[in-house]
């Protein structure tokens, strides 16, 4: 008798423990995203990208630090310190060999990390001369290409078949031609996306609010016919599916567009606000919502400025 008691009553303890994690579970699911992620005082972020899981990174100009936090909990850490001389505008995570990828802003230089233990993995001399704003970054299937805000050029970076760096590194510049209008002196080159297969980049260009397709291998930029509408203050882009999301900063507000089969026209679609945009630069998409990063431009930065990740509808 006692042994079947024993039974039961161990039988009966299994069960509850599959219950009550089943409602952990549940619990967590159902549990609302944040809509405000605080980020560290002082930070000075720009780029955000989403990492393994429900995980996103954020890089701080003014350091080059990067900010590894939680979708789910709004909880995060500093995974990689800043340094002198270091900066970090744009950045993307190739789930494939596990490395960040970082624009290095007026360093004219890359960056890449492994962020699970803070290493520094590469510093990529991408800018010969000055004056120098690397800017975003976009990783394709066999290349990381960025951005140059200060010259008309593109940057790749050759990767493997895994997304691993191949040594020696070699950085090939790209001259931007065709439709691709060059402003001395303003701000140009942004956002960066890629087409699936990688053969067609998008870019923005802040100055003159046009939007391009370039063919990745060549550099020439058709102009997107977007209708007579245009992105001004045009900073980070995403791209889903046939769906691009451009982050209009100093306006406060996310345009959507809606591309064509050849990526060469698109029409606006709808435009995203939201009461806590304070300057949002660059977004990334996660659980059904975009999350834009505050960069703040129009504050004096200090050390206990604050800033944010924000979430809003996805359109």
């Amino acid at each position: 008798m006692l042994t079947q008691f024993l039974k039961r009553r161990s039988l009966l303890s299994a069960l509850l423990l599959i219950a009550l994690s089943l409602t952990m579970i549940g619990a967590i699911s159902a549990a609302p995203h944040p809509a405000i992620i605080p980020l560290p005082n002082g930070f000075q972020p720009e780029g955000i990208a989403s990492g393994p899981g429900t995980t996103f990174f954020v890089g701080s100009i003014a350091t080059g630090a990067i900010y590894q936090g939680d979708f789910l909990t709004g909880t995060g850490e500093i995974v990689v310190a800043g340094e002198q001389g270091r900066s970090a505008t744009g950045l993307k995570y190739d789930p494939r060999s596990g490395l960040l990828f970082i624009s290095g802003a007026t360093t004219g230089m890359a960056f890449v990390y492994d962020p699970e233990t803070g290493e520094t993995v590469a510093e990529i001399q991408l800018a010969t001369s000055q004056p120098t704003f690397i800017n975003d970054v976009v990783i394709t299937r066999d290349a990381a290409y960025f951005t140059e805000s200060s010259q008309p050029v593109l940057y790749k970076v050759p990767l493997g078949a895994h997304g691993e760096l191949i040594e020696p590194i070699n950085v090939e510049v790209i001259p931007l031609t065709g439709d691709y209008q060059f402003v001395a002196g303003g701000f140009n080159a942004n956002g960066i996306e890629a087409t699936p297969n990688g053969d067609t980049l998008i870019i923005v260009n802040s100055t003159t609010g046009t939007l391009y397709s370039v063919d990745a291998e060549t550099g020439a930029a058709t102009a997107i016919d977007l209708g007579g509408a245009s992105v001004p203050n045009g900073d980070g882009i995403l791209l889903r599916g046939k769906t691009l999301y451009v982050v209009q900063n100093f306006l406060n507000q996310i345009t959507v567009i809606k591309l064509n089969s050849d990526w060469t026209s698109g029409e606006v679609t709808g435009v995203i606000t939201s009461d806590n945009f304070r300057i949002p630069t660059t977004i990334t998409f996660f659980g059904g919502a975009l999350y834009a990063v505050n960069a703040r431009f129009d504050t004096p930065p200090t050390p206990d400025t604050e800033y944010e990740v924000v979430r809003v509808p996805f359109k």
